[in-house]
C-alpha cells in the first residue's frame, strides 16, 4: 500500500513541477533556470510546513511517505539544478551559474526554516 502512496504523490508532484516550471518559462524567457529555481524553493518551504505539523500531530507513515517522498520528491529537483548549472558554467555563464547555486541551496535552506517557523507560530495561534 505504501508504494500506491508514493506513486500516487510523486505524479502528483512531478505534473505540479511542470505546470510551474511550464508557467514560468513562459512568463520569463531569460537565460537564468527560474523554474526550477521556483520549484525548489517552493518545495523547501512546503517541507519545512509540513515537517513542524508533522513533528506535533500523529500523522500515519503512510501520509509522510505520501507527501516528503512523493508529492515533495517529485516536485522538487536537484538533478535538473545541476544539469542546469553545469551548462551555465560549461557555456561560460559563471555569474549566472553561481548565482543559481547560491540561490538554489542558501535560499532553499533558509525558506525550509521558515516553513517551520510559520508552522510553529501557526499552531502557537491556534491553541
Amino acid at each position: 500500500m505504501k508504494i500506491l502512496y508514493l506513486l500516487t504523490g510523486g505524479a502528483f508532484g512531478t505534473f505540479c513541477r511542470y505546470m510551474t516550471s511550464d508557467i514560468a518559462h513562459k512568463v520569463y524567457l531569460g537565460m537564468f533556470p527560474l523554474g526550477t529555481l521556483l520549484v525548489n524553493l517552493i518545495g523547501s518551504f512546503i517541507i519545512g510546513l509540513a515537517w513542524g505539523f508533522f513533528e506535533t500531530n500523529s500523522f500515519s507513515p503512510n501520509l509522510r511517505a505520501f507527501l516528503f517522498i512523493g508529492v515533495l520528491g517529485g516536485f522538487t529537483t536537484f538533478s535538473s539544478f545541476s544539469l542546469e548549472t553545469m551548462n551555465l558554467l560549461r557555456d561560460g555563464e559563471f555569474k549566472i551559474g553561481i548565482i543559481n547555486i547560491l540561490a538554489n541551496n542558501v535560499l532553499g535552506i533558509v525558506l525550509v526554516f521558515g516553513g517551520l517557523f510559520t508552522s510553529r507560530e501557526l499552531l502557537s495561534f491556534v491553541k
